[in-house]
């Protein structure tokens, strides 16, 4: 059997056949499939607006420039997560606090967010950023009642998570990235995410003088838009109205990404099933803790995260037959770069415990049923190994 990773992209020949109509267009970039790919996705999500960007780090950037985080504001985020959740806070000179995760969930723990926005000054910070982790949705509705007493913005990382939603407390379907409870979300398109357009970000907001921000920070903060222009020499006339940023996206990735969208459901109802044959083969087993899911939450499965004691013996032997499983993620606030501003070991122990034991098993739509099959016998036979 060849070797089995944790995620991988599908391309199939309608991608490749939209890709090679747009290599032969006149559009390469700043074309009409940036802007389909924007409307398409926003159809998607339920949002109002998109703004299709280089990649998912570039969108975290361009949303606190557009939120207006500058130097000395503070951004509370968690610590599981990649480290570009919290980073683009210190491209623009804020600082970053954490909070731990829940227990169960493994998302920004929002009781001890409200603890700590208790015990604050008022005023000490200026915005939060939950992530969807392996695309289980943050209740962000909770979040914005407690986001709007403190003042705060909320920037929700949702790259793990398209097609993900959450039913409220009036029964309506939440989706990832619809903007009606966070202000501004963002997405990746790197090759292991749902869509994948090789590299690619998005964001979505329901906000039109963000969005408006947004399109200007990404070229430049550069604009020919006559409604904006302060003067007007002629056709050629521009102006730099912001400093703005070279963060665009081509049309040869947004084509893919529009073709990838297309089976994009289907992908993420495929996951599902991925994840309930998992849980299915784990549930009595009692080495292995299985991802949480609550009634009210429909996963997008980007991962599926399992906690085991023995997580580096059993990464090892899954490697050594073949299936290169992942840790997800190593605690940002223990990485070098952020011991250096002053985190340690035992300041957010429930992450640092969750990432003593998480692994992420095999994950995406076109594992098929032995490879799975095989990736379950392999784990349930160092469990048993174990004992």
């Amino acid at each position: 059997m060849k070797a089995i990773p944790y995620g991988r992209q599908y391309i199939s020949d309608e991608d490749i056949a939209a890709v090679v109509e747009t290599l032969r267009s006149d559009f390469l970039t700043q074309g009409p499939k940036v802007k389909e790919f924007e409307s398409k996705f926003a159809e998607y999500v339920g949002a109002k607006y998109a703004v299709a960007v280089s990649n998912g780090t570039t969108a975290l950037h361009l949303c606190n420039l557009a939120l207006g985080t500058k130097f000395g504001d503070k951004v509370i985020t968690t610590p599981i997560t990649f480290a570009a959740s919290a980073n683009s806070v210190l491209y623009c000179g804020g600082e970053v606090d954490f909070v731990d995760i829940d227990p169960d969930t493994y998302l920004l723990d929002i009781d001890k967010l409200e603890e700590k926005l208790e015990n604050a000054p008022k005023g000490t910070f200026n915005g939060v950023i939950p992530v969807d982790l392996a695309g289980y949705p943050v209740n962000v509705e909770r979040l914005r009642q407690i986001a709007d007493k403190y003042n705060l913005w909320i920037l929700e990382d949702a790259c793990h998570a398209p097609g993900g939603y959450f039913i409220d407390s009036k029964n309506s379907r939440q989706s990832c990235g619809n903007g009606v409870y966070s202000d501004l979300h963002i997405f990746s398109f790197h090759p292991v995410k749902h869509i994948a357009t090789g590299e690619g970000g998005m964001i979505t907001t329901n906000d039109e003088k963000l969005y408006k921000k947004l399109k200007l920070l990404c070229t430049h903060g550069i604009t020919k838009d006559p409604e904006l222009l302060t003067e007007d020499h002629g056709g050629w006339y521009y102006e730099m109205q912001e400093l703005g940023y070279n963060y665009r996206i081509s049309d040869i990735n947004c084509a893919l990404g529009v073709s990838q969208l297309k089976r994009a459901k289907e992908g993420v109802s495929k996951r599902n099933e991925i994840a309930r044959k998992y849980n299915e083969a784990f549930k009595n087993i009692a080495q292995i803790k299985t991802p949480f899911i609550a009634d009210n939450t429909y996963h997008a499965y980007h991962l599926y995260i399992i906690l085991v004691e023995n997580r580096k013996g059993l990464y090892d032997y899954l490697r050594k037959n073949g299936i290169y499983a992942q840790v997800h993620y190593i605690p940002v606030h223990l990485q070098p770069y952020y011991r250096r501003l002053g985190w340690k070991n035992g300041d957010l122990p429930v992450a640092e415990e969750y990432y003593e034991k998480a692994l992420s098993l095999p994950m995406y739509p076109t594992l098929t049923d032995d490879e799975q099959n095989y990736v379950i016998d392999k784990v349930l036979e160092f469990v048993k190994n174990e004992k």
